[in-house]
C-alpha cells in the first residue's frame, strides 16, 4: 500500500538533515556546516504510534551548488513536494527571518499543502520567547524542537500523526525482499542504475566526481516484487579524502554493504581496475557478502571479448572468484533485469541450509583431496562439520586444535564446498573450534 510522505524543507543550513536524523533516530542524513551538502532526495519510514509514515530529506531552497548542480538539487525537492502530504517548513530560531525564508514561504503557500512551520535550534528558554515573530511567515505559530538535542521531538511527532491522511492503524508499505548495496568508486555509473531501477530520476546523475554524498535507500519494484536499493558515494584512496564531508560519504558506503543482502559491485569496463577497486573488493571478501561483479558500460567497451574481461577481472579481484559476473549498460538498460534475476538467485543459495549428514559427506570428500599440513609436529583433524546459520552460509568445523587451521585452507575448503553443496556463487563463513560438550554460540555481529 502507499503511506504518507512528509516532507522537510527550508533553506540551507537550518538544520533539516539534523532533524530527519532526529525523527528518525539514526544518523541517516550527514550533518554538516557546509552550504549544500545534501543533494538527493533522501528517505526513511517511521512508525509512530502505530502510524507508519515516509520522512523525505531535501536539499538547502535556494542553494547555489558549488559544483553546478542547482538545477538537479532543486528539481529533487520540486519532486519532494509534490509527492508530500505534509510539509515540515523549518526555519532557525536563532537568526529570525531571512530573506530566503519569506521566499520559501510564498512557494509553501502557492502550494496549498497541511505545512508545520518549525523553529529549530530552540536549545535555550530564551530563543523560545523569541519565535513569536515567524508567525509573520503565515503558518501560525512555529512548533519549537531543537533537533541536535532531541527536545520537542515526541510534540511534533504527535503533530504530524493528527494531521496525516486516513489510514488503518498498523498500515505498513510492502516490506522488500532484498536490499541491494551498490557500490563502486566514482563515476562507475551507480545512480544511473539506480534510477534505471526505479524508472525515475530518482538520483542525481552527474560527470562531476562525488555528487552522491549520502546513501540513498531508493524501493523499486520488478514483476510485483519490491526491492530496496541502495546507492552509495563513490569510494576514493584515503589520501584523496579532503573533508569530513567524504569521510561520512566512505563510512555510509561501507554501512551500507554491512545492510546489504547482495552487493553490485560495479565496475567501468572502460577504465582498469584501479587500486580502490580492488581495497572495495576486499571490503566486500571481509564482510562475506553475495557479490555480483557488474561490468558497467560494457557497451563502450568494442572488440573486447567476454572470456577475455572475465579472466583479467578474476586476477584482479581473487577475493571475489566465486562472485559471477554480469555485463550490463545500466544507461541503456541492457540486461539490467538479468541482474535483479541473478541476484534472487543469490540471495536464495546465501538462504540454504544443507543437512548435518550433506554437509559431512562434502567434507570427507574435501579431506580425501587435501588434508592440512602438519604444524609444530602436529596433525590437524577435523572430526565433523556443523551449520549454524545463513547469510552468509555459516559453519563451525569441530577439530583438535584450531590454530593448526590457516586461512590458506580455510580457503581450500571454501572452494571445495562450493563445488559440493549449493553455494556456488556466495561466500561462506568458517569457525574452527575444539570439540568440546558445550554448545557452540556464534559470535554476535558487531556491525
Amino acid at each position: 500500500m502507499t503511506i504518507a510522505s512528509i516532507a522537510i524543507v527550508g533553506r540551507p543550513n537550518v538544520g533539516k538533515s539534523c532533524l530527519f536524523n532526529c525523527l528518525a533516530r539514526r544518523r541517516i542524513s550527514i550533518v554538516e556546516p557546509t552550504c549544500g551538502v545534501t543533494r538527493d532526495r533522501l528517505t526513511t519510514e517511521i512508525t509512530y504510534k502505530e502510524h507508519t509514515f515516509e520522512l523525505i530529506d531535501t536539499g538547502g531552497m535556494g542553494v547555489e551548488d558549488v559544483d553546478g548542480l542547482t538545477e538537479d538539487i532543486e528539481y529533487q525537492i520540486e519532486i519532494a513536494l509534490l509527492k508530500a502530504d505534509i510539509i515540515l517548513f523549518v526555519v532557525d530560531a536563532r537568526d529570525g527571518i531571512t530573506p530566503l525564508d519569506t521566499t520559501v514561504a510564498e512557494i509553501l503557500r502557492h502550494l496549498g499543502k497541511k505545512t508545520i512551520l518549525i523553529a529549530n535550534k530552540v536549545d535555550t528558554p530564551q530563543l523560545g520567547y523569541q519565535i513569536a515573530e515567524f508567525n509573520k511567515l503565515g503558518f501560525g505559530t512555529p512548533q519549537p524542537i531543537s533537533a541536535l538535542e532531541g527536545f520537542g521531538r515526541s510534540d511534533l511527532l504527535d503533530r504530524i500523526v493528527e494531521m496525516l491522511p486516513q489510514q488503518d492503524p498498523g498500515d505498513v508499505s510492502s516490506e522488500p525482499i532484498m536490499k541491494l548495496a551498490i557500490v563502486g568508486k566514482r563515476n562507475a555509473g551507480k545512480s544511473t542504475l539506480i534510477n534505471t531501477l526505479a524508472k525515475e530520476q530518482r538520483v542525481i546523475v552527474s560527470e562531476v566526481p562525488g555528487t552522491t554524498r549520502d546513501s540513498v535507500d531508493v524501493r523499486f519494484t520488478l514483476d510485483g516484487k519490491t526491492f530496496l536499493a541502495i546507492d552509495t558515494a563513490g569510494v576514493r584512496k584515503k589520501g584523496q579524502v579532503k573533508d569530513s564531508i567524504e569521510f561520512y560519504s566512505m563510512a555510509r558506503a561501507e554501512r551500507s554493504i554491512r545492510r546489504a543482502d547482495v552487493v553490485l559491485f560495479l565496475i567501468d569496463t572502460t577504465l582498469k581496475v584501479s587500486d580502490v577497486d580492488k581495497k572495495l573488493g576486499d571490503y566486500i571478501d571481509t564482510e562475506k557478502k553475495p557479490c555480483i561483479v557488474v561490468l558497467n558500460k560494457w557497451d563502450l567497451s568494442e572488440g573486447v571479448e567476454t572470456d577475455v574481461f572475465n579472466k583479467y577481472i578474476q586476477k584482479c579481484l581473487p577475493g571475489l572468484s566465486f562472485a559471477p559476473l554480469s555485463f550490463i549498460s545500466a544507461k541503456k538498460n541492457e540486461h539490467v533485469d538479468d541482474l535483479i534475476a541473478l541476484s534472487l538467485e543469490l540471495f536464495e543459495q546465501a538462504n540454504t541450509r544443507v543437512s548435518t549428514s550433506e554437509l559431512n559427506r562434502a567434507l570427507e570428500e574435501a579431506l580425501s583431496l587435501h588434508r592440512p599440513t602438519r604444524k609444530k609436529s602436529k596433525s590437524p583433524k577435523i572430526y565433523y562439520a556443523t551449520q549454524v546459520g545463513v547469510v552468509p552460509p555459516t559453519f563451525v568445523l569441530f577439530v583438535n586444535e584450531p590454530e593448526l587451521f590457516d586461512s590458506d585452507y580455510e580457503r581450500y575448503l571454501s572452494n571445495q564446498l562450493r563445488k559440493r553443496l549449493p553455494y556456488s556463487e556466495v561466500p561462506l563463513k568458517f569457525y574452527f573450534r575444539p570439540r568440546t560438550r558445550e554448545p557452540f554460540i556464534a559470535p554476535k555481529d558487531k556491525h
